[in-house]
């Protein structure tokens, strides 16, 4: 009995080691991108074209395609986010398409125990939802499927799903609006200083909002911090944006000479083109 497991032991371990290890021909991947305070990932493998047609051929029309290759496609958010109106829970998620020439419908599905696509074992009832996005056409080829995030600001991104000359972008919307509103207000009740005043104001001017509260919130900071170029280059924006040009200018006249002691050439060169777009400005 010794020598018989001895002998299936010794042949299955021969077997396992002539056994190769291929590379894969579609290799994994990931991507992760922050939007906003929210994280994304993407896990999916990468197939090429290899010469071959690929979507209403190798990617059937009508069909669901599990959005690459080998396991299904895993889409993470690590809080709420929503796509198209459509609101998605943290988690993760099964990604699907269902491909047509004019039309695709995109599946995020709560099921990611499949293998692929599912295919009979799909269940769209297990759908959190679809959404449909019309294809867009490039010049350009691509490759490797490819998926990647675009359009990136404080509230938003599109999910981009780029195969041949086919091109899909998803957009993805976060709500970091109230929670740093939520944040400012506590971070301005707890003795702040004048970089907390700085950060209030610089976020309400990237979002092009609040500009007579993100002024007095600098004109704090300077007056808490004292002069900095990057305190009076924001200065400078949210005057011009309320339409104190002549202030504007003088911000930003204050903000190259201090960028200039300090070398910031980038800042210099951006204080310059401001001051002649705005003095053009004063003329007409």
């Amino acid at each position: 009995m010794r020598i018989v497991t001895y002998l299936v032991f010794f042949f299955f371990s021969t077997f396992l080691l002539s056994q190769l290890d291929h590379p894969k021909a579609s290799p994994a991947a990931t991507v992760t991108q922050e939007v906003g305070f929210t994280s994304i990932t993407v896990d999916y493998s990468r197939p090429a074209t290899r010469g071959r047609k690929i979507f209403g051929d190798l990617v059937p029309y009508g069909r669901i395609w599990r959005v690459g290759a080998n396991e299904s496609t895993k889409f993470s958010v690590d809080s709420e986010v929503s796509v198209l109106g459509n609101k998605l829970p943290a988690g993760t998620y099964a990604l699907y398409a269902f491909p047509e020439e004019e039309e695709w419908e995109i599946a995020f599905h709560k099921n990611t125990e499949h293998w692929g696509d599912g295919r009979k074992n799909y269940n769209p009832e297990e759908d959190a939802f679809r959404v449909s996005i019309e294809p867009e056409k490039e010049q350009a080829h691509q490759e490797n499927f490819l998926i990647a995030f675009d359009s990136i600001s404080h509230n938003s991104a599109n999910l981009v799903l780029h195969w041949e000359k086919t091109k899909i972008s998803i957009p993805i919307a976060v709500d970091t609006h109230e929670i740093m509103e939520q944040q400012i207000e506590e971070r301005l009740s707890q003795q702040p200083k004048a970089q907390t005043y700085y950060e209030a104001a610089r976020y309400y001017v990237e979002q092009g909002m609040k500009y007579n509260t993100a002024l007095t919130y600098l004109n704090k900071a300077i007056e808490l911090g004292g002069d900095t170029y990057y305190f009076h280059r924001v200065k400078s924006l949210a005057e011009a944006e309320l339409g104190d040009y002549k202030s504007a200018i003088t911000s930003a006249e204050k903000s190259l000479e201090l960028a200039q002691e300090q070398d910031k050439d980038e800042f210099v060169r951006m204080n310059q083109k401001n001051i002649d777009l705005w003095n053009s400005m004063l003329k007409n």
